[in-house]
């Protein structure tokens, strides 16, 4: 947690922002994974974080926007509770933790509600995208669950307020980054013939675990790069193969998180072909890297993105035409099917449980309709303090080859016979971390090895 006047201080920015009425934020609650009593690693909401710092299930904050009073609300532990689990702190001391000034029963904030609501006060309450959050506001405010209407005004004014990282959220992430590297770094150096993706899935996990933090995803390590969400399983590394790990991690006392990508030769040494895509995915995430700055539009570093890596694909002989029009037509996107990116901060893709065009469109861009292209989240313009990830990536889907090849689609803009021969290589995607400063942008954490030979040299002291 941070010092308990930065929670207040967030708290009264936002009640400004908002101009009246009640906010209602609910925070998340232990998840049953097979029985009421057996969870998931819990993760609490990223906007109850921010405004009330509580790491615990269970809560609920009010913050009323015309007197700027907060209450926090949670139910106190049971001597079941201290025997089974532990001590734990009361919720009075929760709340002075984040300089909230009252607390309360969880049976209260229904009353608090209701009073609210009897004198014709707006009540405003955020987009619920669990559903037993939706059914709770939906008995908060009298009205059936798909009823619910989330406060567009409450809503605009946190992401605009978290979407802007301060000095201290950048130094959380960097703690988290500096873990990330530690995680990645043990990938490259088990990236082994005879190692499994298992193995090395499990020493990214403990590489963080044995620092005090845990995974902020899935760990995504796998030899088939090609699906780009593809988990880890038995097979058994071989040499020659590429090894995609994907994975960050939260800094352990405040939840930020680090989303880092690297691609590992097997072995040590990448062969002529892999470096052939591997240094043109580099080429791309530099050049938008180095194109970060306030002003510059998100969606205009996808395209710059799109069309290094077009350029590339038609060296390559897998595209043919002009650049230009190939990436307007969207022939790129059968290599290229995903966006640049995303915002980073108490939640890996920040924010995004707001609404994703919200958060990364709003009034200043339109989403794409193009394969591809239209799964870019975050296209508006940067502003300091921002952070994205900058991920570009080149994959060989089989599936994806096939479908559009018997399709003829942009049969005139792809080369089938040649894609076809590149079945099987996998993918490539490079991804780090940007702020955005006044003048320019600054990669975050520590250089994780990215140049090729750097890659290699650690993969190589592992062997």
């Amino acid at each position: 947690m941070f010092a308990p006047d930065t929670y207040a201080a967030r708290r009264a920015a936002l009640a400004d922002a908002v101009s009246g009425g009640l906010i209602v934020l609910l925070g998340n609650n232990a998840a049953p994974m097979n029985y009421a009593a057996n969870h998931y690693p819990f993760r609490q909401d990223g906007s109850f974080r921010y405004y009330a710092g509580a790491d615990a299930p269970g809560l609920a904050l009010t913050i009323d926007a015309d007197s700027g009073e907060a209450t926090l609300y949670g139910r106190e532990a049971t001597i079941e509770d201290r025997v089974w689990d532990g001590e734990r702190p009361s919720v009075a001391d929760r709340a002075s933790a984040a300089d909230i000034p009252d607390s309360a029963p969880p049976d209260a904030l229904g009353g608090v509600v209701a009073a609210a609501r009897q004198a014709g006060r707006t009540i405003h309450v955020l987009p619920p995208y669990r559903a037993e959050h939706r059914i709770r506001l939906g008995n908060l405010l009298g009205v059936a669950p798909e009823a619910v209407e989330a406060s567009d005004v409450l809503t605009d004014a946190v992401i605009a307020q978290r979407l802007v990282k301060t000095p201290q959220e950048v130094s959380e992430i960097e703690h988290a980054i500096a873990i990330a590297d530690e995680m990645h770094r043990t990938a490259m150096w088990m990236a082994q013939p005879g190692r499994t993706e298992f193995e090395v899935a499990a020493a990214i996990e403990s590489a963080a675990t044995s620092r005090g933090s845990y995974l902020s995803f899935p760990a995504i390590v796998t030899t088939r790069g090609e699906v780009p969400h593809h988990r880890a399983g038995s097979h058994v590394l071989e040499a020659g193969e590429l090894l995609l790990h994907d994975a960050g991690c939260v800094a352990p006392n405040s939840g930020y998180a680090s989303d880092i990508t690297r691609v590992s030769p097997v072995g040590g040494t990448f062969s002529e072909r892999h470096r052939a895509i591997y240094d043109l995915v580099l080429k791309a995430q530099e050049a938008c890297i180095a194109g970060c700055a306030p002003g510059v539009s998100f969606r205009d570093l996808h395209d710059l993105s799109s069309k290094t890596l077009a350029a590339g694909l038609v060296d390559l002989g897998l595209l043919k035409g002009d650049v230009d029009e190939l990436v307007a037509e969207g022939a790129h996107t059968l290599f290229f099917h995903h966006g640049l990116g995303h915002p980073l901060g108490l939640d890996v893709h920040d924010l995004e449980g707001l609404g994703e065009d919200r958060v990364g469109y709003a009034d200043e861009a339109s989403r794409s309709t193009q394969f591809g292209t239209k799964f870019l989240r975050f296209a508006r313009e940067l502003r300091p303090g921002h952070v994205m990830t900058v991920e570009p990536g080149l994959y060989f889907n089989a599936v994806l080859i096939e479908l559009w090849r018997s399709e003829g689609r942009y049969a005139d803009a792809v080369d089938y016979d040649e894609a076809q021969q590149w079945v099987g290589f996998g993918g490539v995607r490079i991804e780090d971390d940007v702020l955005i400063t006044d003048d320019g942008h600054r990669v975050l954490g520590p250089p994780i090895p990215k140049r090729p030979e750097d890659v290699e040299a650690a993969v190589q002291g592992g062997a």
